[in-house]
């Protein structure tokens, strides 16, 4: 890259640093990318650094030692925050989104990649103190969601599948007991897709009784995985037994009636969870 004025050379460094979230970044690579000496590459971190916790964007963490640098780390204001599930739960809180079951039509909002970047970056705050290798969901709705998560945790996603995909390799599978209809069903994951150790964040964009949830959970033993925590987009409250008990969702599904067409959702826990 050309040697840039300091102005141009802030602008660039805080797109490269959103686009490398939980990521180490050394001082020296930023020095030769903008052929700028190390102490002056420090002051525009400084600069930024004070820009991304004013505005509420993140923090920009100092790592010591040879082999540190910065790291950004997404962050999400408390108002912020509530204006977004402020705004899910209008979006969602409309009689003809009622489905069969008690679901939700949820295709719209999954589909509008602006929203789910930001529900992706409230996830993220909700997890700055969590060390994450992985986010993992099912297929196929919450594909977009859990994509959404792991690009401000900076880390890939394993995609569950209810099938064997013989592109995909030697898979392993589990038989796991649905929450909703208490039928046996099976789920299956690549053996490549996660390593072992992984430390894992699990999505989903709705949650009953968790049935499915848990099958991930019994899932990730296989591969001798930690479960850091779960995330939801809906949680239907009227369940008679939930088969999760430690997670966080942006909405709750409180009252659904399929015949006299009446829903109503509030906000989730996770503005309880913000740092």
């Amino acid at each position: 890259m050309k040697k840039l004025k300091r102005s141009s050379r802030l602008v660039d460094m805080t797109y490269f640093l959103l686009q490398h979230p939980h990521e180490v970044i050394s001082l020296t690579h930023f020095s030769e990318r903008y052929q700028a000496a190390k102490s002056s590459i420090s002051e525009d971190l400084v600069i930024i650094k004070e820009m991304f916790e004013d505005e509420g964007y993140g923090a920009l963490l100092t790592i010591p030692g040879a082999s540190g640098g910065v790291k950004y780390m997404p962050r999400m204001n408390k108002d912020e925050a509530e204006t977004l599930v402020h705004q899910l739960v209008l979006d969602l809180n409309k009689p003809e989104r009622i489905l069969p079951g008690g679901y939700l039509y949820m295709m719209d909002v999954l589909g509008n990649p602006k929203l789910l970047h930001e529900v992706g970056r409230l996830f993220a705050a909700a997890l700055y103190d969590k060390e994450i290798d992985a986010v993992m969901t099912v297929a196929t709705k919450g594909i977009p969601l859990a994509y959404a998560v792991g690009q401000h945790l900076g880390v890939p996603v394993s995609i569950v599948r209810r099938d064997h995909r013989i592109t995909e390799g030697s898979m392993v599978s589990i038989n796991y007991a649905s929450g909703s209809s208490d039928r046996i069903q099976t789920m299956t994951l690549a053996r490549r897709s996660l390593a072992a150790g992984s430390k894992v964040f699990i999505v989903d964009d709705f949650m009953k009784a968790g049935g499915t949830i848990r099958g991930m959970v019994d899932l990730l033993a296989e591969f001798d995985a930690d479960l850091v925590g779960i995330g939801v987009l809906v949680e239907a409250a009227e369940v008679s037994e939930r088969l999760v008990d430690d997670y966080v969702s942006l909405t709750k599904l409180t009252n659904v009636d399929a015949r006299e067409k009446q829903i109503e959702l509030l906000s989730g826990n996770i503005l309880d969870r913000l740092h």
